[in-house]
């Protein structure tokens, strides 16, 4: 049996929820915004914390507007799970989210909000997306912690043209399909078996042009890429500009295809030296390809605990951009052993970037600067970066 409430939200809390409370619970309820009256339908119950779906929003909050994603909402995809959200409250609310994680998990107190990133404008600006095939051979998203899929492909955050003619019963069961428009506006269609990991590349040449400045990235369609059209950009101008005068080695950790490696390459000159960490095959040879010009760097294909453990020096500065779990204890351990007195570290995940926060600080770094970023609008989710100094 179904169980239904009538709560008052509260504030918003990591993950795209509200916080309500009822009868001494605590419930984190989706598709609400604060201070909103809602009937909502329980999804989960754990104890003391609950999780509900606003299904009714009886008292609106003035930050409410009609969808902006035709195919998103309690049961259709998971995809833009605030696009009921006015873009710049949206922003707003990020802000407090990250504010929460920092002081919760982090003991450090900041206030901000998220930028915009490019334009800000909310529609349209993803540049890869992946979709899973069901059992009647529909490409779909999911929905919100669900196999299940929608096969409407009509997802706010791509351009028409990036899913055009891909709908239908055309596609082999199981399969994956990697979908990306590049900085030449060319779209790339590969697909990936579930079984065999076997990959076919269905139209374009499956590797795409990504361009920051004058540089040209050729990756293939499944590495790593920023998603946001605007992002690559905007976070390797940020590098440079903090890295800071006077850096002879740097270390690139978790470097993908090599974008951070090329912005540390820039900002040391030719006489330094930059490492380029990851364990991706894929990302490792487009840094080798990419970067070819750059005498400076030198591409690593392994894991960056390994990396750092096997180091007798020390950098002068090091970014990390680690997968949504966060850096960890571990990493940030063996950084601060080696003495690294300059740190910009990206997060994905505001709860894993307040603890790897904390670590930095146990260690001894002082947070020097803080920005947020709203790089996936119509979403919860955020990117953050810090500059931290030893």
């Amino acid at each position: 049996m179904t169980t239904e409430l009538v709560l008052r939200t509260g504030a918003p809390a990591n993950g795209g929820s509200c916080v309500a409370r009822d009868d001494g619970r605590v419930v984190f309820v989706r598709y609400a915004l604060p201070g909103e009256l809602v009937r909502v339908r329980v999804t989960a119950e754990k104890g003391t914390f609950w999780h509900a779906d606003a299904v009714e929003v009886l008292e609106a909050s003035d930050d409410r507007v009609e969808s902006l994603c035709p195919v998103a909402g309690v049961d259709g995809a998971g995809c833009c799970d605030l696009a009921f959200a006015e873009p710049a409250a949206a922003r707003v609310l990020k802000g407090e989210v990250v504010a929460n994680q920092l002081g919760r998990l982090g003991d450090y107190p900041w206030e901000g909000i998220a930028e915009p990133v490019g334009s800000g404008a909310p529609l349209g600006w993803r540049t890869r997306v992946q979709l899973d095939v069901g059992a009647d051979g529909h490409a779909g998203l999911h929905r919100y912690h669900s196999t299940e899929l929608v096969t409407d492909l009509r997802c706010a955050q791509l351009p028409e043209a990036m899913l055009a003619g891909l709908d239908g019963p055309r596609w082999r069961p199981g399969d994956r399909l990697h979908v990306v428009l590049d900085d030449d506006g060319r779209r790339h269609v590969v697909t990936t078996s579930r079984e065999s990991r076997d990959t076919t590349v269905v139209e374009g040449d499956g590797r795409a042009v990504q361009r920051v400045g004058e540089r040209v990235w050729r990756l293939p369609v499944t590495a790593f890429w920023q998603s946001h059209r605007d992002a690559a950009a905007l976070y390797s101008d940020l590098v440079r500009e903090w890295a800071g005068a006077g850096a002879r080695r740097a270390w690139d950790l978790y470097g993908g295809a090599g974008l951070f490696a090329a912005a540390l390459a820039a900002a040391i000159g030719p006489g330094g030296r930059v490492h380029t960490v990851d364990t991706a095959r894929n990302a490792s040879a487009a840094a080798r390809a990419a970067l070819a010009d750059l005498s400076s760097v030198t591409v690593v294909s392994g894991s960056v605990r390994g990396f750092l453990a096997g180091q007798s020096g020390r950098a002068d500065i090091a970014v990390l951009d680690p997968p949504r779990a966060g850096a960890g204890r571990p990493v940030i351990d063996l950084l601060a052993r080696a003495g690294v007195p300059r740190v910009i570290h990206i997060g994905c995940e505001a709860a894993s970037f307040a603890r790897d926060i904390s670590l930095y600080r146990g260690h001894g770094y002082q947070v020097a600067r803080i920005r947020v970023f709203d790089a996936f609008p119509l979403t919860h989710h955020i990117e953050c970066i810090a500059l931290l100094t030893r």
